[in-house]
């Protein structure tokens, strides 16, 4: 999937947060979330580029990929199952 035709339900900007609260960010708005909405995630700690795939993968989320502009990283998520 290109991510640049990818169409966020939610954006969440956690910039100046840091390992936990990216991860506790993104559950949060995944639950509050509909099956089938994607999450678009912005964070600027590097940690959350292994930390929300394996969250996914953790909870059975799609983790459609990310990309890195001006040292901050955006990650797209799809809700696939209730948490």
């Amino acid at each position: 999937m290109e991510l640049d035709k990818i169409k966020p339900d939610v954006v969440h900007d956690v910039v100046g947060t840091f390992c936990p609260v990216p991860v506790a960010e993104t559950s949060k708005m995944v639950k509050q979330m509909q099956i089938g909405q994607i999450l678009e995630l912005i964070a600027d700690d590097p940690g959350v580029v292994e930390d929300i795939p394996a969250w996914c993968k953790a909870t059975g989320q799609e983790f459609l990929g990310m990309y890195e502009e001006d040292g901050e990283f955006h990650l797209f998520v799809r809700k696939v199952k209730e948490l």
